[in-house]
């Protein structure tokens, strides 16, 4: 539903630009935002490869795992219902490491492999657990100390100062975590079924 209705804004544009005679405008910002698209996606593409492959030595060397057992104690609160031994516990921690070092790319799909595991212990098939819940929350506040992905976008568009961002970051995403957190607990509490 939503697809059509950005599809209809954007026809919609594109047909009173004709009607009020700036069809040649709407003409040149198209190729020139093609262009910038494809210029902004080749300046990333070293980038995104740097920090995937310092992900993939992350996981290799185990960092990400220490990582994970270091936050584990803070994870079992936040994941009560999960067993500590659980494969769902390691998936969330491995996750939630990804998101922490801002590689976003690479914490999609253990986010991806964390909510499979979830389901499994899912008692309800057809709807998502507290856990779940719990973890579409942090995902989406998503800590983070180094916005690796934001710095890449950053270079690639040419800033002096790209890395001055982290600072403020990691403030404005230990707020939306510790929010995301409060939250969860406060519909834990009154949502119960």
């Amino acid at each position: 539903m939503i697809n059509i209705f950005w599809i209809l804004l954007i026809f919609t544009g594109i047909i009173v630009s004709f009607i009020n005679g700036q069809g040649e405008e709407i003409t040149n910002i198209i190729f020139q935002a093609s262009k910038e698209t494809i210029e902004i996606a080749i300046k990333l593409a070293g980038p995104i490869a740097l920090w995937s492959g310092m992900m993939k030595i992350a996981k290799d060397s185990e960092m990400m795992e220490l990582l994970a057992r270091i936050v584990k104690p803070v994870f079992k609160y936040i994941f009560p219902d999960i067993a500590e031994k659980d494969d769902a516990l390691g998936a969330i921690l491995l996750n939630i490491s990804a998101n922490i070092m801002g590689l976003g790319n690479s914490a999609t799909p253990l986010g991806i492999k964390a909510m499979e595991e979830l389901q499994k212990l899912n008692p309800k098939k057809n709807r998502a657990s507290p856990a779940m819940c719990t973890l579409l929350a942090l995902n989406t506040s998503s800590l983070t100390l180094i916005p690796t992905t934001v710095i890449s976008f950053r270079v690639a568009s040419g800033s002096v100062n790209p890395t001055i961002i982290i600072l403020t970051t990691i403030f404005a995403t230990v707020i939306s975590t510790i929010t995301a957190i409060i939250f969860d607990k406060i519909f834990r509490l009154f949502f119960r079924e």
